[in-house]
């Protein structure tokens, strides 16, 4: 078992940062300040927030034991923390220690990683891994998804642990566009695939009785916007089997209690498109170091034709060009709305470690065994046939 004095005896590679470790949720609940201190001066992503993680153990994984290793200086300033739980898990009856990112389920959090001050990034990964390579005896599998591909934890752990222990899998495809100074959103509209429609379905809903987009940032505004989106977004979802993104009263509880911690710090971006005082459309995003980020949305289908969530997301482009924020960033997928709108992207990986234990080559083995009767399964059945199992699977999921 992995025990907090064990961390803060461990190997001192980098002697002026003391590692250890926060194992409760109780703890966990305690250090937001400087958490938050510490995201707004790194690099890391949206989802490594505290407002993202601590209501995802309580509302998502209440039975993980978080296990997050902080670094600090000699003064005690947090210099770098690794979001991870502890878990275990049964194999065919063997007992299988994981280790894995907070917030890595049930969530979408991509661009999940060690947060640590700028300039520091390798520095503070070393020295974590360098512990967990310590304590290997402790763990049997490091489980790590959705980090960027060029993530400096990647070639850490690569350095640190053996080449035959690390392995490294694609993940997604997450498309953006950054703006160029200064830039206007009509001269952002002429680079884009989807000009013209957009300013025709705007001009035809400007036209409506009722029409207006609200944006809901204040935290004690969210109750109704929320419950609008929760309906829009599960409407837009139920011909195809339900939402992959956003199912179950869990995961709703969730988003509502991150929603709220993230509107305090300023972080929410809650859009809704009203027609007739009846919302029609919602885009749930979030505000990170200078760019918008896309995580979900949702449209009344009966509104399908007027393109209404064509014309919203358009908006929130405006208001992020209008805002002066650098980068509109639309997460992982690459659904062809996407694409008319951005031209970059970036791929998000996951990587494994093994700590060499009979459990974890177990646990590897038998994952390989499940994908490949997957695979076998997927490219026996028609295509018709296959989409018809996800969506039977996608109903079943959101009854449960």
């Amino acid at each position: 078992m992995i025990r907090e004095d064990e961390l803060k005896q461990g190997p001192r590679a980098e002697r002026r940062l003391d590692v250890s470790a926060v194992g409760s949720l109780s703890a966990l609940a305690g250090m937001r300040a400087e958490w938050n201190a510490l995201l707004d001066a790194s690099d890391a992503g949206p989802f490594n927030a505290w407002e993202w993680l601590y209501p995802w153990c309580r509302r998502i994984e209440p039975g993980r034991r978080p296990f997050v290793l902080t670094a600090r200086d000699a003064a005690g300033t947090l210099m770098g923390l690794w979001p991870l739980g502890l878990e275990t898990r049964r194999v065919a009856g063997i007992p299988v220690r994981r280790l894995g990112f907070l917030g890595e389920t049930h969530v979408g959090s991509d661009y999940l990683d060690v947060v640590a001050r700028r300039g520091m990034e390798r520095e503070v990964g070393q020295v974590f891994a360098r512990m967990l390579e310590a304590l290997r005896e402790d763990w049997d599998v490091l489980d790590l998804t959705d980090l960027r591909s060029d993530s400096v934890t990647v070639e850490v752990l690569r350095e640190v642990f053996s080449g035959d222990d690390v392995r490294l899998s694609e993940r997604y495809i997450c498309p953006y566009e950054t703006f160029a100074p200064g830039e206007s959103f009509d001269a952002f509209l002429k680079r884009t695939g989807r000009r013209d429609n957009y300013l025709r379905r705007r001009k035809w809903l400007e036209k409506q009785e009722g029409y207006r987009i609200e944006r809901t940032e204040a935290p004690g505004a969210l109750a109704g916007p929320m419950t609008d989106f929760f309906r829009l977004h599960a409407s837009r979802w139920a011909e195809d089997g339900g939402s992959q993104g956003i199912k179950g009263t869990g995961v709703e509880a969730f988003h509502r209690d991150a929603t709220q911690l993230l509107a305090e710090r300023g972080r929410l971006r809650l859009y809704t498109m009203k027609v007739g005082g009846r919302a029609v459309a919602s885009v749930y995003g979030l505000v990170h170091a200078r760019g918008f980020v896309y995580f979900q949305s949702g449209y009344d289908p009966d509104w399908r034709s007027r393109s209404v969530g064509l014309v919203l997301v358009g908006e929130t482009f405006k208001d992020a060009l209008e805002a002066g924020l650098t980068e509109y960033d639309f997460l992982r997928g690459t659904e062809r709305y996407k694409s008319d709108w951005v031209t970059k992207q970036r791929h998000t990986v996951s990587v494994r470690v093994h700590a060499g234990t009979r459990a974890s080559r177990w646990f590897s083995r038998s994952e390989e065994l499940a994908r490949k009767t997957r695979n076998a399964v997927k490219y026996a059945l028609p295509g018709t046939l296959v989409e018809k199992v996800r969506r039977l699977r996608r109903r079943r999921a959101a009854v449960d």
